[in-house]
């Protein structure tokens, strides 16, 4: 396998990684979206559009094995695929969290409480801006970039936490909401999920650049 056909191949792994981020990026959105609105019908295409992140996860992870099967990478090449396999992984379960939250949406019943758990929302747009930004930083290897993101991951922490008081004043308050109270909390819950996998793509972005993994040296 030439060389120029190598790096052309591994340039078309990356941008099927945009791609797949940019579906996975819309997905966490239209289940918010779902959420805010108790829409049904998204909640569902956010559902049944997971099947076509799952296909782009084995897509990438056939082109991956490919390309170091043709030939025998050099370090920097075998660090980079090796990324991509990382993150496709990341970005797959990404897909999957949106889509329970999606299911979540499609059960909650009663009173919508959504206005009252507050930080609910910001939380969810610093998910998505992760996520966004860690494919960023993978793009254009921003290794700045790549490390800001890390560090917002605090940030979702935090919100995290005021969402669990917030639910338990809720519970406090009126007991016949709990399994309201559960659903928005496995909600958050996810949320925090999809900060940790946007984290995980940063820190891959740095395994790729350097050879280092969370301060450790690998490759």
């Amino acid at each position: 396998m030439a060389r120029q056909t190598f790096e052309t191949e591994l340039q078309d792994l990356k941008i099927e990684l945009v791609k797949m981020a940019g579906i996975v990026e819309e997905q966490i959105n239209n289940s918010m979206e779902a959420f805010k609105k108790k829409d049904d019908k998204l909640a569902r295409d956010v559902i049944e559009k997971d099947r076509t992140v799952d296909d782009m996860e084995k897509s990438v992870e056939s082109k991956c094995l490919s390309l170091l099967l043709k030939q025998q990478p050099v370090a920097r090449d075998l660090r980079d695929v090796s990324t991509a396999l990382k993150m496709v992984t990341d970005l797959e379960r990404i897909g999957d969290q949106a889509a329970d939250i999606a299911d979540l949406v499609r059960h909650i019943e009663g009173e919508h409480i959504f206005s009252i758990v507050k930080h609910i929302p910001p939380m969810a747009e610093l998910s998505v801006e992760m996520v966004h930004n860690s494919i960023v930083a993978f793009v254009s290897e921003d290794m700045t970039l790549a490390k800001d993101t890390i560090k917002q991951d605090d940030k979702v922490d935090e919100l995290f936490c005021e969402v669990k008081k917030e639910v338990v004043e809720i519970l406090k308050s009126d007991p016949e909401k709990s399994d309201a109270g559960i659903n928005f909390l496995m909600i958050a819950k996810y949320l925090e999920r999809i900060g940790d996998h946007a984290e995980n793509i940063c820190d891959w972005i740095e395994f790729s650049e350097t050879g280092d993994y969370k301060n450790a040296r690998i490759l």
